[in-house]
């Protein structure tokens, strides 16, 4: 995975609107790419590949949150299987919603 980070023709347009592609303002995400680019910056472009994989990966896991999403997947095929099977009755697939107005 190339991670080429310069943009090809920079333009006063590049300029203003780069700050779009980044985490800094999101929050969650912010901690780990900064983590990332500084460690991305101390060893360049080949050797932190192999040098900054882990803050790579958790970067990837925060951003994309696969494992999140595997992982609530996984619970809800399990609930689902446990109603099919006769373990669990309608009544407690889903925990019950909130009052209306109650927030």
């Amino acid at each position: 995975m190339a991670m080429n980070l310069t943009p090809i023709l920079r333009t006063p347009f590049t300029d203003a609107f780069g700050l779009l592609g980044h985490h800094q303002h999101f929050g969650r995400c912010a901690e780990f790419e900064l983590a990332m680019m500084e460690c991305m910056e101390a060893y360049g472009v080949d050797r932190s590949k192999i040098k900054c994989q882990d803050l790579i990966d958790d970067f990837k896991e925060c951003h994309t949150q696969m494992k999140q999403i595997t992982r609530e997947n996984k619970m809800r095929m399990e609930r689902h299987k446990q109603l099919f099977r006769g373990e669990r009755s309608w009544k407690e697939h889903y925990a019950p919603p909130p009052k209306h107005d109650s927030y």
